[in-house]
């Protein structure tokens, strides 16, 4: 058995599975609900024995709301599910069966078990990869009784395959920006309009923060389909006063620890946590729970300091190194703003190593980091194809208003940063960036 929020060893046969499963259908994104339905029916429909859901959309935020969600109903006892994507080293990251005490990825044999079940219930029909392993996901949360599973889309909402619950104890909306945009739309509107399908009639609907143009779909489809808002700044809120989060709702104030996890946009993250929590229906916790909860969330490559590896030895003493998947224009505001802030208390030359993919918007995500970051090096990413090429990227960078330059590894990208660090007299603070894919290399190769 895996130790707790610890990935199992590579899992040579579990690979095997999950590449034949990617061959059953001709594309890799097909947003569709009907292939998991009949899928579903075919075995049961294990979506009907589930525990009480949190259904978690948006753009950015879902993760760590999923962290801070998880860590609060763990403090309270509680055996939590969670099923999130992508992963950054194992598959089994996807799939995390609660237990009381703490719960642990799903094991090997217990993956290739419900992989397998779901490719002979599907005998060859047409699936996109997403759509049989999160069936898998939530046959093996079926078969384990918990508390509460936390359930995260993986694009959109509406035609998102985890959109197969009929009535979730309450669905979360984290911040929405413009990504995915070839198909959810190419507006704010068209988009929150796609995120706003997971929400279910009388079932309470927690908004994060919003721009007004996502905000005003959101309501207007809640109020359509008889959900129930529950509005930041209005029914909710979560700021920081004295160096702490006080949260507040039409329940009450809480004057709990400033989270844990870095950055201050990690306070509506956390406060959107909260409010699901109070308002989700069969599901509680103690007031106790959500403040440990806040010290004890954990969420890889979101603001992460690596403080051990090979990556470090390249870099001059005193270097920090950070790590961050975000990869969409908010994405890059709300880190460069994290960094500024940073900054400010401990001023350090920044320096970013950057990997994107072509589908993203590689100039919206740099042009945040203007007047932050003295140099952005490129790299390309190991295994992905539809990656932006080093020249490419750092290309984007220059048209990002950055000194862009580009490297063929991590390693040449340290050792650029060092050569080109080595004259300041503060050591430099170093961000690789960019994608989820990139950091789950990083992690993978380098601890």
């Amino acid at each position: 058995m895996s130790a707790p929020n610890t990935p199992p060893p590579l899992a040579p046969y579990s690979d095997v599975v999950l590449e034949r499963l990617s061959k059953l259908h001709p594309k890799l994104i097909d947003l569709s609900l009907e292939r998991v339905h009949r899928l579903l029916a075919a075995l049961g429909h294990p979506e009907e024995h589930l525990p009480p859901v949190i259904h978690i959309a948006g753009t950015n935020g879902k993760g760590s709301a999923l962290a801070f969600l998880k860590a609060m109903l763990e403090a309270d006892g509680k055996a939590v599910h969670a099923y999130t994507s992508p992963h950054l080293v194992h598959f089994h990251e996807r799939i995390y069966l609660g237990g009381k005490g703490g719960g642990i990825f799903i094991a090997e044999e217990a993956l290739i078990e419900v992989l397998e079940e779901c490719e002979r219930a599907n005998d060859g029909a047409p699936i996109t990869y997403f759509e049989i392993t999160t069936v898998a996901a939530l046959l093996a949360f079926s078969r384990l009784p918990a508390d509460a599973l936390l359930l995260e889309t993986g694009m959109g909402g509406r035609l998102d395959t985890t959109n197969v619950v009929a009535r979730p104890a309450a669905t979360l909306i984290t911040p929405i920006g413009l990504d995915h945009q070839q198909f959810l739309g190419e507006t704010l509107r068209e988009i929150a309009g796609e995120k706003a399908g997971i929400f279910r009639r009388d079932v309470p609907a927690i908004l994060g923060p919003q721009e007004e143009a996502a905000l005003s779909v959101l309501l207007e489809k809640a109020e359509r389909i008889g959900a129930r808002p529950y509005i930041h700044g209005q029914d909710w809120m979560a700021f920081e006063e004295h160096g702490r989060l006080v949260y507040q709702d039409t329940d009450g104030l809480l004057d709990l620890p400033f989270p844990v996890l870095q950055g201050r946009h990690q306070l509506t993250n956390a406060g959107g946590a909260i409010a699901a929590l109070r308002q989700a229906k069969g599901i509680s916790v103690s007031d106790e729970a959500i403040e440990k909860g806040l010290l004890t969330a954990k969420w890889p490559a979101r603001m992460q300091r690596l403080k051990e590896g090979p990556l470090l030895a390249a870099l001059p003493e005193g270097a920090e190194l950070w790590l961050d998947g975000g990869h969409n224009p908010a994405a890059g505001r709300t880190i460069a703003q994290a960094f500024a802030e940073m900054n400010d208390r401990a001023p350090r030359p920044l320096y970013l190593i950057c990997g994107m993919l072509s589908t993203k918007d590689a100039t919206g995500f740099l042009a945040a980091f203007k007047d932050l970051a003295a140099m952005a090096v490129a790299v390309p990413i190991e295994g992905e194809a539809n990656a932006l090429t080093p020249g490419e990227l750092a290309a984007a960078a220059q048209k990002a208003g950055l000194h862009g330059e580009e490297a063929q590894s991590l390693a040449a990208a340290m050792t650029r940063i060092a050569k080109s660090a080595q004259d300041g007299r503060t050591a430099p603070r170093i961000l690789i960036c960019g994608s989820l894919y990139l950091a789950g290399q990083v992690l993978r190769e380098h601890g």
